[in-house]
């Protein structure tokens, strides 16, 4: 039996909500057909934006969405995005999928989703093939509330009011896609840019986003870092609010990325080695943030993994180009795992989307036509919801066996443990075994007699289990009763093959 005990007592970081952000990009049929269908179309929607998705999110609580990208970021200009819909620019979507891009969901339009899911916007701007005057003339459209040329280009495309720009990304992978640069030159672009990403009179501070390492390219942090606070004033928050980190977990790939394995149909080895690799996420934010320490013992600049989750090949007979893959019981415990994870380094991790929000790589929904349905990684962001904002206390798991065998071997069950304003304690778990249940005793170190579970909840099912527009509710959250209370807290029997959320109140 393993034993989880929480010491209520020690309370630590807070769980920044964005943490369970989500990302959503020009590609494949994410923004159109996922997000947006058009003020004309049969499809009920509000203002073009699906009505069925929007309120899912809701329900989710997405806290924060990026966009326009991702690669397409870096080759987004934004003035083509603006003005009536007949007259705006098309253009080809080089990167993802060749197909005409007609700019129908713009500027205006993301403020508009944003408004209706009621969450924080993180834009990304073009760094890789834009100019300083496009990003800067950008932040003048969107946040200036006076007299300007950008602002009155604004009002003349029906918005009076400014908008909020929470975050603004300043380019997008330009170690790759955002134009092969090297460290110390993208650090001094990065300097040069976000000079002009001003803070008007009266808007919100916007907080700046580097371009920060792929995957463990260490160099790339060190040196962008260096450059950056090489000639810098003492106050340098608010130069760098955020280092970006993207990694994705491929589940079989050895290098090839024109192979990454089935969404579907995959291996016990298989699943075991995908759960591995994405449990190389705690490596990669201890390793980076160590290096982050040196130059910000302070912790204020945020590690922003802005990118993160599953890529596997598409579905067969899609597109190549829309990256459209399925989701199944793997991805919600890769979805679990990796968030209790940015949980339990939320004193550095302060932002993570994962990739992507509906129709692209590990999305929390799908759609067809009128239809859509909920993935199993929906279901684990909603049960995941509460530790938002909440304290994360602090927790050990003792007697923690382990799953999966040789390079592929990882903890059997991964926790994390939350306290909100109201004293509600937020249990998440995973049991990352095909087989075996687990016994837990969960353990309170001060006043565990007190306690009841008010909430508990699962999402289980065999390893490849998922949800089609035939069958939508294969895999789904369901009601947890599998539990017993204890002298210092609670016992739980967690399935094989499962997440599961517990909620206990005083």
């Amino acid at each position: 039996m393993a034993k989880l005990v929480i010491n209520n007592e020690s309370k630590k970081s807070k769980i920044a909500p964005e943490i369970y952000g989500h990302f959503s990009e020009h590609l494949g049929r994410c923004i159109y057909e996922g997000l947006y269908v058009g003020e004309n179309s049969d499809i009920p929607n509000v203002n073009g934006m699906r009505t069925d998705v929007v309120e899912a999110l809701k329900e989710m609580k997405i806290p924060v969405l990026r966009w326009p990208g991702g690669c397409f970021a870096d080759e987004y200009h934004w003035m083509d995005g603006i003005g009536p819909k007949e007259k705006r620019k098309k253009m080809i979507n080089t990167h993802w999928g060749g197909v005409v891009e007609d700019n129908s969901f713009g500027t205006h339009e993301y403020f508009e989703l944003a408004k209706q899911l009621g969450c924080k916007t993180y834009v990304n701007a073009n760094l890789g093939s834009g100019t300083v005057r496009e990003m800067s003339e950008w932040v003048e459209y969107m946040t200036f509330n006076g007299v300007s040329p950008m602002a009155d280009l604004r009002k003349e495309n029906g918005h009076e009011e400014p908008w909020t720009v929470d975050y603004l990304g300043v380019g997008n992978e330009n170690w790759g896609c955002g134009g092969n640069m090297r460290p110390t030159f993208y650090a001094d672009e990065y300097r040069r840019y976000q000079t002009y990403v001003r803070n008007y009179n009266g808007a919100k501070p916007i907080s700046k986003i580097c371009c920060g390492p792929n995957v463990d390219d260490y160099n790339w942090t060190e040196k962008v870092l260096e450059t950056c606070f090489d000639h810098t004033p003492a106050h340098f928050h608010g130069f760098m609010d955020g280092l970006s980190l993207h990694y994705y977990t491929l589940p079989e790939t050895e290098g090839d990325w024109n192979f990454k394995g089935s969404a579907t149909n995959f291996t016990e080895e298989v699943f075991y080695q995908t759960l591995k690799r994405s449990f190389y996420m705690d490596e990669l934010i201890k390793r980076h943030g160590a290096i982050m320490d040196k130059y910000d013992p302070e912790k204020k600049i945020g590690l922003m993994v802005d990118e993160w989750g599953i890529w596997t090949d598409v579905e067969p007979g899609t597109n190549p180009g829309f990256l459209y893959q399925q989701n199944t019981m793997r991805d919600a415990l890769v979805a679990g795992m990796n968030l209790n994870l940015f949980n339990k380094h939320s004193d550095r991790v302060k932002m993570a989307c994962i990739a992507q929000l509906i129709n692209v790589l590990q999305s929390v929904m799908l759609t067809d036509g009128e239809k859509m349905i909920k993935t199993p990684t929906y279901y684990v962001f909603k049960m995941f919801k509460d530790h938002q904002d909440a304290t994360l206390l602090s927790s050990e798991l003792l007697n923690n066996s382990t799953v999966g065998a040789d390079k592929n071997e990882l903890p059997k069950i991964f926790e994390s443990v939350s306290e909100n304003e109201n004293g509600v304690i937020t249990i998440t778990l995973t049991n990352n075994s095909l087989e075996a249940a687990e016994d837990i005793e969960v353990v309170l170190t001060k006043d565990g007699a007190a306690y009841n579970v008010s909430a508990a909840t699962v999402v289980t099912g065999k390893m490849a289990d998922h949800n089609t527009f035939e069958n939508p509710e294969v895999v789904k959250e369901a009601e947890f009763k599998d539990y017993s209370k204890t002298e210092n807290g609670i016992s739980v029997k967690i399935p094989a093959c499962s997440v599961l959320m517990l909620q206990l109140k005083k």
